[in-house]
């Protein structure tokens, strides 16, 4: 039993070796050598160790059995400790790596220490430095007093992860503190940034010795967590190994020589008139502090009391290092762990010190625990609020928390007691890293949910996990912001960096306007620029656009009044100010004169974007940026589902009014009388009744000039010559019977009875209501304010019925079969899912119109047959219900974007997709499902969906994708998202999300081409014609009833492609809405030469080869009837390719 544990724990343990891990940039060695093969030079082989029968059935350990029970009590099984010690694996730095980076620190030391002297000329002369080597700093103001030389430095230190043993990949970076020497800086240095400009100077005196050096790769500057002050030097080996990791240079004071009390966050080190050049009568007790200007140089002398004490707190540890690789992969995988104000992997391990050292954990937890309790402690410890410190036993100069509250918006105080750790980032980040923590600690204990892959293997990009993202583009207009808000002192105290001045009052004053509308405001880290050594050092406007993210509340985002106080409250000046010209006095039905601002908005798709009008007005008004500086991209990808002409919708007003038509006609159905039995339900069963259709259907005035009459009924018939009329969308709704001894036990006599009803339900209808109604054998369709409902009659036994039949010798037999089941899922399993996603629609408002989008592009993509109707709205579903590691989508954007996602990342082939409607599926269900999937992966279909009603065999995907069509879907959707992506973050990318829903047609052997003129659904390309054709529909209101009915569901395109004439040979694609392209691909068994059958020479040619024939498709003839079956709907056909020849 040991042993097994131990191997299943891990695998390396039979390899005879010190160290078991792999190299992370090449193939896995073939072979490795033990310590006594290298002294002997015999090969030692491997072979599997062989039990005895008492070992193998010898009781657990006491060890053992703590493993076992650890495994299920703190990972829910042994699968998800395997996954986190192999991804610990997987980020853990190899012995071969750490000995390349040895091997180059060694060198960079010997060089640096041999950096030779210069002569001590003023800080601004910069006559000793070649032209080939910039300063790193943006000199503003352009000069400062004192003299610089260059020397050795004092000392050359490790410091940061890679000393601690915290290192990780895949970005692998080792920093090195040079110490200046004490003879080239002043204790005064600190005032008018004249140590920040010393210490650039020393780098460039570094980066001008070093380039001469073959022996170093790459030399470029950077700055630490963007901060400009604090520039740093980065070094990269020779040859190959060039990309593997990157040393940190970074110039440190002395240690002590500049006292921590001149730190202060209430002290002021940059004087006013020195950064403006005015001069002015304040004192120097009367300049503002500059606390951010402080804890950068501060910043600078602790690093090797930081490192001292880490490594104290992780030598008590043993999991310590582990623990924190999984808290930087966690904030990695959420963009948090680099920028400006980021919680880097540095807080990270002090976060881990600091709850080690007030006992919230224990130095014996593992380091799954440790990442548990880190994420607890971020999710209910608001920092904003109450800062936490590391200090013991601060001197008597240290500031109190209050101090650092009072100029700090997050308070994080290191060991000395005087350093705010946390004093770039804005309170918006740390409510950005607390929802995140404690998003991930709803779904880590859910047992449903796959906790490791969504807490550590899927990455948050801003764009697919906030709802609405917006980017301001031209940074340089926040100087005039500073100027508008007064922001001199703040200036100062960044330093001239405008962007991070201007930022925490426009995050405060969106805030404020946003308020109950949203859940959460982030906004991107501005990066760590990089330049050579040889360029100046970039401006602030050079960095990226600003981005910034909105979580929204559905039910309050799209509100288009904003409420204010009554009008003699004293707040009302406050709200008037807040919104200037847009606040008004309004009386409202409840008698209360209150101030109010009204937003635009008609229809749901203009209300979704009142939080970009807000943005708008506010940071025009208060903060002087136009709206050309604005680049909105909450909803561009709704563009592809508009269809208002006056107003533009997405389709929500359309599909209201077709449920509000439907329920009237449920409830007219429910109190007809006159009929024999009784009706016991009424359901729809049709995607527009669950608001998911694409284009839900419009009520229609229809022009009778443009149509024959069929001589019999009188009924509307396509006139010759004429474009094809326009495309009436039957909508489905099931009536249920009740249940009767006088049902017949006959499938024929059961469909004649049905027949029945459905001309008895018209005649009905007609008579109490002057609906026109037409009945056919399966159906009564029946129209109603402009739309046609198509009403079929169930009862509930005919499906038992038509699997009964009676053997030659006279037993009855039950036997499944497809008739069956086709009767099943259209009168119940599709009313069951339509009403429960009518369900969902009222609890998520964006849930159909992210169907729609999803359903938009598949059938753009030419998937729609593969992936049906009902298929794609249960992926969407999957979205809002277990949306872990996301929130569920609050705009068909982000929806979309995670549909592509899922599409292209779920693993299909070992995996069920569990979607669990109203709740239904316990714990034990999930399980039993996974279960059985395992058991009988093969039988099943290769996209596997199961629902409360379906746990075994994923209905919904019997028929289709095959598994080459699944594996296109998931490359054309891993495609689709990456160029969306990339197109809506990156202004400088050309702007056509329509680019996503454009086919790729190089795959295809044949492109049959039709004659738009009829194609009755053009309107609704995804590149709308600029010629359209008069389709028999006249403006004007609808009659509720009355009226000829036309031909219903006409469309030439689905009829032709229904002919299966050529079914064996060839697949056949095409866009369902608007589509003019049918796409042919040819079957490859298909032009297998086949002996030849009188019975099937049908479009075949006969080849004879001596004594045998054989018949091989004549794809000239085919062709030719592909255009002769569709005669005036085909344009042309133009064959691509000509694989049948070989």
């Amino acid at each position: 039993m040991k042993n097994k544990q131990t191997a299943a724990e891990d695998p390396a343990e039979m390899i005879p070796t010190e160290s078991h891990e792999e190299e992370e940039n090449e193939a896995p060695v073939k072979a490795k050598r033990s310590k006594s093969e290298d002294a002997g030079g015999e090969e030692m082989v491997c072979h599997p160790v062989k039990l005895s029968r008492s070992d193998l059935y010898r009781p657990p350990t006491a060890e053992e059995l703590n493993q076992l029970k650890e495994a299920e009590s703190l990972f829910h099984c042994s699968l998800l400790k395997m996954q986190m010690e192999e991804l610990l694996r997987e980020v853990a730095l190899s012995e071969r790596r750490k000995q390349q980076i040895d091997s180059f620190i060694q060198t960079v030391t010997k060089l640096i220490q041999a950096v030779p002297d210069s002569p001590e000329v003023e800080v601004s002369d910069l006559s000793w430095l070649s032209s080939a080597v910039k300063v790193p700093f943006l000199l503003v103001p352009k000069t400062t007093k004192g003299k610089f030389h260059m020397a050795p430095p004092a000392s050359v230190d490790l410091i940061g992860s890679y000393p601690l043993g915290t290192c990780t990949k895949p970005r692998i970076r080792v920093d090195l503190a040079v110490t200046i020497p004490a003879d080239v800086l002043h204790p005064k240095d600190v005032v008018n940034q004249r140590y920040p400009r010393k210490r650039a100077l020393y780098l460039a005196g570094l980066a001008q010795y070093l380039a001469s050096s073959s022996e170093i790769g790459t030399l470029r500057y950077s700055c630490l967590h963007g901060n400009r002050l604090r520039p740093v030097l980065l070094l990269t080996p020779p040859g190959k190994d060039s990309s593997s990791f990157t040393v940190h240079v970074h110039a440190c004071p002395p240690p002590g020589f500049f006292k921590p009390s001149r730190f202060h966050p209430q002290k002021n080190n940059i004087r006013t008139e020195w950064y403006t050049g005015l001069q002015t009568s304040q004192s120097e007790g009367n300049e503002p502090p500059t606390p951010h200007y402080s804890s950068s140089i501060l910043g600078d002398l602790l690093p090797r009391p930081h490192l001292q004490f880490l490594s104290a707190v992780s030598s008590q540890c043993s999991a310590f290092a582990d623990g924190v690789a999984l808290l930087k992969v966690w904030l990695r995988q959420r963009e948090l762990n680099q920028g400006t104000g980021c919680f880097n992997g540095f807080l990270a391990s002090m976060l881990l010190a600091y709850l080690l050292n007030t006992r919230r954990i224990s130095n014996s937890m593992t380091a799954y625990q440790l990442l548990r309790n880190s994420l607890n402690f971020l999710a209910s410890t608001d920092l904003t609020v109450n800062g936490i410190s590391l200090a013991k036993d601060p001197d008597s100069t240290a500031p109190s928390l209050a101090e650092f509250h009072n100029v700090f918006q997050v308070v994080f105080v290191d060991p000395s007691g005087h350093l705010n750790m946390c004093a770039d980032m804005t309170a918006c980040t740390y409510k950005q890293l607390q929802h995140e923590a404690s998003v991930s600690m709803q779904f880590w204990d859910n047992p449903t949910v796959d906790g490791f892959h969504s807490l550590l293997m899927t990455p948050k990009p801003m764009i697919r996990t906030s709802d609405h993202v917006f980017q301001l583009c031209e940074l340089v207009k926040l100087q005039s912001s500073c100027k508008k808000q007064d922001l001199l002192s703040e200036l100062m105290d960044h330093s001239g960096n405008y962007i991070h001045t201007a930022l925490p009052f426009i995050l405060s004053l969106l805030q404020q306007g946003l308020g109950q509308r949203i859940s959460l405001l982030t906004h991107s880290l501005s990066p760590d620029p990089e330049w050579s050594v040889e360029s100046e050092a970039p401006k602030h406007k050079t960095q990226p656009p600003l981005s910034f993210g909105l979580l929204l509340r559905p039910e309050l985002a799209a509100c288009v009044l904003e409420r204010g106080p009554p009008a003699d409250s004293p707040k009302a000046a406050e709200f008037r100010q807040l919104w200037g010209s847009r606040s008004e006095l309004r009386r409202f039905q409840d008698g209360a004169i209150t101030e109010a601002v009204l937003w635009d908005g008609e229809s749901m798709c203009q209300k979704r974007l009142v939080p970009r009008q807000i943005i708008t007005h506010l940071l025009e008004l208060h903060a002087n940026i136009p709206e050309s500086c604005l680049r909105y991209v909450g909803a561009m990808v709704d563009d592809v589902i508009n269809t208002g002409s006056e107003v533009p919708s997405t389709g929500e007003e359309d599909s209201l009014l077709v449920v509000q038509s439907y329920d009237d006609l449920s409830r007219k159905l429910w109190r007809l009388e006159g009929l024999p039995l009784s009706i016991t339900a009424v359901q729809g069963a049709h995607p527009a009744l669950r608001y998911t259709q694409v284009f839900p259907p419009l009520p229609l005035k229809l022009d009778y000039s443009f149509f024959d009459r069929e001589k019999t009924t009188r009924s509307l018939v396509p006139k010759e010559g004429k474009p094809c009329p326009v495309y009436i969308t039957p909508i489905t709704v099931i009536c249920h019977m009740e249940g009767s001894g006088k049902w017949p036990h006959d499938r024929f006599a059961i469909r004649h009875i049905r027949t029945a009803f459905h001309i008895r339900l018209g005649e009905l209808l007609k008579k109490h209501h002057n609906y026109t109604c037409k009945p056919c054998p399966n159906h009564l369709d029946v129209s109603k304010d402009g739309l046609v409902f198509r009403i079929q009659v169930a009862y509930h036994r005919e499906p038992q019925v038509l699997r009964e039949s009676v053997n030659a010798e006279g037993l009855l037999v039950v036997r499944d079969n497809e008739e069956a089941q086709a009767l099943e899922m259209d009168t119940i399993h599709k009313p069951l899912l339509t009403s429960t996603l009518h369900g969902l629609q009222q609890e998520h408002p964006c849930f159909g119109a992210v169907c729609r989008l999803a359903k938009r592009w598949l059938g753009a993509q030419l998937f729609s047959e593969d992936i049906t109707e009902d298929t794609a709205d249960l992926l969407v579903v999957s979205l809002f219900l277990q949306p872990a590691p996301f929130t569920p989508p609050g705009s068909p954007q982000v929806g979309f974007l995670r549909f592509l996602h899922l599409l292209s990342s779920f693993d299909w082939r070992n995996n069920p997709l569990v979607v669990n409607l109203n709740n239904q599926l316990s714990v034990t269900d999930y399980t039993e499902i996974k279960n059985d999937f395992m058991a009988s992966r093969e039988s099943l279909p290769v996209m596997f969906i199961a629902t409360p009603k379906e746990k075994t065999l994923s209905m919904w995907t019997k028929k289709g994708p095959s598994v080459q069509m699944l594996q296109r879907v998931v490359m054309v959707a891993a495609e689709s998202l990456k160029l969306l992506e990339l197109q809506l973050m990156d202004s400088d990318q050309i702007q056509d999300v329509r680019v996503v829903m454009r086919p790729p047609l190089d795959a295809y052997d044949v492109l049959i081409h039709l004659n738009p003129k009829q194609v009755p659904l053009l309107v609704q390309a995804v590149d709308p014609p600029t010629v359209t054709f008069s389709r028999g529909v006249m403006a004007g209101n609808v009659a509720q009833c009355g009226g000829a009915v036309p031909v219903v569901g006409y469309n030439p395109v689905s009829l032709y492609l229904g002919r299966e004439a050529f079914g064996d040979l060839a697949l056949f694609f095409c866009d369902p809405h608007g589509g003019t392209v049918i796409a042919v691909l040819w079957k490859p068994k298909a032009f297998i030469p086949m002996p030849f059958k009188t019975s099937q020479v049908s479009a075949r040619n006969v080849a004879v080869t001596g004594e045998e024939a054989k018949t091989i498709p004549n794809v000239e003839a085919i062709l030719e009837d592909f255009q002769v079956i569709g005669k005036g709907l085909i344009k042309s056909v133009e064959a691509r390719t000509e694989k049948w020849s070989f």
